[in-house]
């Protein structure tokens, strides 16, 4: 499977790009909607649920993970619509799945893929290099749309779904991300004696290691096993590691931020 993504300042550009997602033929089931908030209502206003589902099983049950999206077995993934509270980003509304199991709740969400996981469908497309931006996304208020595509031709089709639908790139919203760290992260790094002019590239690169889902809560020791295999010898840097280590600081201050 092959990620397609797109963020939107609006809920409303959001829901719209789904809608010509199913009709440039990508499937419902292959399509997420992450967009920050509380009421279930209004996500249901624009995804269908299916007449099989419970009365009230569309609802997550809330808690340090997030709680299971308790839909009725046997649902799509496009069809499954809760309310979920994601640590480090706070309460969003999700359809599909493979959305909330990108953020973490795969666990509690693959009951509704009648014996599949989500690791199964869509493991080699999950798009875990770019969680952290869609999580800040979220947190600015923004909305996110994720499908999944079958080849090269889908996924180009598909992306210029999304930019007609008003999409922010995902480079465009990751040097946004960084451009609101930056500031601090060299002051530190210039008080510690670095030269950050120099470095920022490989510290940038530690930082934003330190945010994917294999690593994340491990210290540089824990980890470096995993960071060799994917970043070779560049993990090695002092530069890239004090990047890690300033990463790891700040995705526990957004846990502690957003825990209650």
């Amino acid at each position: 499977m092959i990620t397609v993504a797109g963020i939107f300042n609006s809920y409303v550009d959001a829901s719209r790009a789904v809608g010509n997602l199913r009709s440039a033929g990508v499937p419902e089931d292959r399509i997420n909607l992450l967009a920050p908030g509380t009421q279930l209502d209004e996500l249901e206003k624009d995804v269908p649920t299916t007449e099989t589902e419970q009365p009230g099983m569309g609802k997550a049950l809330g808690g340090a993970v997030g709680g299971a999206l308790g839909v009725a077995g046997g649902l799509h993934m496009g069809a499954a619509a809760a309310s979920l509270f994601v640590p480090g980003v706070g309460p969003i509304l999700a359809a599909g799945i493979a959305g909330a199991a990108l953020l973490g709740l795969g666990g509690a969400a693959t009951g509704a893929l009648a014996g599949d996981t989500i690791e199964d469908a869509f493991s080699e497309g999950m798009p875990h290099d770019e969680l952290y931006v869609y999580e800040d996304a979220l947190r600015r208020g923004r909305s996110v749309v994720i499908a999944f595509v079958e080849d090269e031709t889908a996924r180009d089709a598909a992306r210029e779904v999304l930019s007609q639908a008003g999409a922010e790139s995902l480079d465009a919203a990751r040097d946004e991300w960084w451009v609101g760290l930056r500031d601090a992260e060299q002051e530190e790094y210039v008080k510690a004696g670095g030269d950050f002019n120099a470095d920022e590239a490989a510290f940038r690169k530690g930082f934003e290691a330190s945010l994917h889902p294999q690593v994340r809560g491990s210290s540089y020791e824990e980890a470096r096993e995993r960071l060799q295999k994917r970043h070779g010898e560049a993990c090695t840097a002092d530069a890239f590691r004090r990047g890690y280590e300033r990463g790891c600081r700040y995705h526990q201050q957004l846990q502690e931020k957003y825990k209650s």
